[in-house]
């Protein structure tokens, strides 16, 4: 019994003149066409959205929060549900995340050892302890397509004895993942980290890389560091992961950085940014963001995007959606998270065809013009 008898990617195409490749994520609840972009659900919930709407915006795959689930819900109760599929009856690829990231944001409630993370609850105080071998119980219980190895991530900025630190117990707590987790109907995605260092990446890469695991991630990054440093980090080591098994970048969802993660050689982004910027009235177009309470669109009668074929941007308009956003109606945030999120999966989709048809690079640096204009 390995991986492969549930997990299957098989790259359609290359690039001839980049690092970018379309291709097909096979997994036990389905086919993932990558690149892909993954909505974020974090309370088994994508913010605003029912499960329709989810469908609706072209969604392959979403993602749900270990760390939350264990602390509200309760992990034992969603396994009893028949795990996050049954519990949200949600029947598509879900993908949760160690719960890793979350807890060493907690930095005044989290103490840090060999063993584990020992943390409180922000909301209630409690105390609570996670190790690789809980996070790895935790995964299992909430039964998740794919799940993430439990790391450490570095903050920015960091000096190098603590990115050294901090990979090293990464990599530690990653072969105690790989002795614990022995469903092979559920993905462990190792993660890279290694800070802002070229050299800790490099190491990462080598290291996880030796693992025969059904993907990869790249961690550590979107933590605060300007862009040109992302995309560093990104572009070397993105390359040093396995050619024949998809690449996924934690926490990115901006248009441009799905643009130059899919050049560097991503397949897989996630980010809560699409429905985070509609609560607070920002949404995309492919002439950079726009922000819908501004007055220039309060007689304007096209749709957010002209481009766009969401349910918000074939139904309505920019002056009604204003309107409904300055009278506080919860319907604007469901709208603009619609769209926000259908455009992500709809951009990510036309630059897998671009790929297809050999012409991505031409067709992404157009899309760079209006982004970035």
């Amino acid at each position: 019994m390995s991986y492969s008898d549930y997990f299957n990617f098989e790259i359609i195409k290359s690039s001839s003149q980049s690092n970018a490749r379309a291709g097909l994520f096979t997994t036990p609840h389905g086919q993932i066409e990558t690149p892909i972009f993954m909505p974020v659900g974090t309370n088994s919930a994508v913010k605003m959205l029912t499960n329709d709407q989810i469908l609706a915006t072209g969604a392959q795959i979403i993602l749900a929060n270990s760390y939350h689930m264990y602390l509200r819900a309760g992990t034992k109760r969603v396994k009893s549900a028949g795990g996050l599929h049954g519990w949200m009856n949600f029947h598509k690829p879900i993908l949760t995340d160690s719960g890793g990231f979350q807890v060493f944001s907690l930095a005044k409630l989290r103490k840090i050892t060999q063993d584990g993370v020992y943390f409180q609850d922000p909301k209630n105080g409690s105390k609570h302890f996670i190790s690789p071998e809980i996070s790895m119980e935790i995964q299992e219980d909430l039964g998740a397509d794919i799940i993430m190895a439990f790391d450490e991530c570095a903050p920015y900025p960091c000096d190098y004895k603590q990115a050294r630190n901090a990979l090293d117990k990464t990599k530690k707590w990653l072969e105690r993942c790989f002795e614990t987790h022995k469903n092979y109907n559920q993905a462990l995605f190792p993660i890279v980290q290694g800070a802002f260092f070229d050299d800790l990446r490099k190491e990462s890469a080598e290291f996880v890389s030796r693992f025969d695991a059904a993907g990869y991630a790249i961690g550590g990054v979107s933590v605060g560091e300007p862009t040109e440093i992302k995309n560093h980090i990104t572009e070397i080591t993105a390359p040093l992961l396995p050619f024949n098994k998809p690449r996924y970048l934690m926490g990115v969802g901006t248009p441009v950085d799905l643009i130059n993660g899919i050049k560097y050689g991503i397949d897989m982004f996630d980010c809560v940014l699409p429905t985070r910027n509609a609560r607070h009235g920002t949404f995309f177009t492919y002439q950079g963001n726009k922000i819908i309470k501004n007055k220039q669109f309060e007689d304007d009668f096209t749709p957010l995007d002209e481009k766009c074929n969401c349910y918000a941007c074939r139904n309505h308009t920019k002056a009604y959606i204003r309107h409904l956003y300055k009278t506080q109606e919860a319907t604007a945030a469901t709208l603009l998270s619609i769209h926000n999120i259908h455009f992500l999966i709809n951009l990510t989709k036309d630059l897998r065809n671009s790929i297809i048809a050999g012409n991505f690079e031409q067709y992404s640096a157009e899309l760079l013009k209006g982004f970035e204009g």
